[in-house]
């Protein structure tokens, strides 16, 4: 089964950009996706411990997939180079039901 990891803005964002994030996880699981959210995590970690967490989930994944604005985030920034480096499915769109417009592509 796939694995996707959603990658996008947080800092900075009203509530962490938390509902889109939930938006897309909800999109993907009725999809009969895995889905890794960093929004699951414990609020009060360091930066660098989440994006040491968040890096190992990208691992774990077949799919990154970058919401709207991820270009504006160093950790999706860095997320997404990974995601490259390893050759994941990079997907990008718009996280609002019921389907977003999503563009496929490899790069490579």
């Amino acid at each position: 089964m796939a694995v996707v990891y959603i990658a996008g803005p947080i800092t900075g964002h009203e509530n962490g950009n938390r509902e889109e994030f939930l938006r897309a996880e909800q999109l993907f699981k009725r999809l009969g996706f895995i889905v890794l959210n960093p929004h699951c995590l414990p609020v009060g970690l360091t930066e660098y411990q989440y994006m040491d967490i968040c890096l190992a989930m990208v691992r774990s994944a077949n799919i990154i997939y970058l919401l709207d604005g991820w270009e504006a985030s160093s950790g999706a920034i860095a997320e997404r180079a990974l995601a490259k480096k390893l050759g994941l499915l990079i997907i990008t769109g718009s996280a609002r039901p019921p389907i977003p417009p999503i563009r496929y592509f490899r790069e490579g």
